[in-house]
């Protein structure tokens, strides 16, 4: 794995702290998945669990879409692999399940989500609540529940990727 991940400066303000972490973040899973198969990435190395680096690909391109574009701005968007008979969806990969797909599903959602984004504020509010309907969140809110979100998808990558192939570190 030779992935350049840059850390958040030291004493960076807030915004370019979170924006910095949860990039980092994002960096991070790519890594993981850099240079092996469409078939490995396929591969659920963890009996007896289904979860594959494909997956957590999908799955967080799914997440950042949910989070950033229809919590945030309350946008009407299809789900990418999710549906109502199948709510795992973007974990379920098949053989017709490819990296370039899931990569390209990701990155458009963080380009998506760095765009809609610049500019507000972080105390700026989404436009749907939460469950229970009695809450909205701050955009800082969605910031660190993404930057929660993929490090525990990260830890999940370290675990799938060491059975794979043997790669530790990044």
């Amino acid at each position: 794995m030779t992935s350049e991940r840059d850390e958040p400066a030291l004493n960076a303000g807030e915004r370019e702290m979170l924006e910095g972490w949860l990039d980092f973040h994002r960096q991070t899973l790519i890594a993981k998945c850099e240079g092996l198969t469409d078939e490995q990435l396929r591969t659920a190395s963890v009996p007896p669990s289904e979860l594959t680096l494909l997956g957590l690909v999908r799955h967080m391109a799914e997440v950042e879409r949910f989070w950033f574009h229809e919590v945030m701005l309350d946008e009407d968007l299809d789900v990418l692999y999710c549906s109502e008979d199948d709510a795992d969806g973007d974990f379920h990969v098949t053989e017709a399940d490819t990296w370039e797909e899931a990569y390209a599903a990701h990155r458009a959602e963080v380009d998506r989500a760095r765009r809609d984004t610049a500019g507000r504020s972080l105390d700026e509010l989404s436009r749907r609540t939460d469950r229970a309907g009695k809450e909205h969140f701050t955009l800082r809110w969605i910031y660190t529940h993404m930057i929660e979100e993929y490090a525990r998808h990260n830890g999940h990558a370290d675990l799938l990727r060491e059975r794979i192939d043997g790669s530790t570190g990044a």
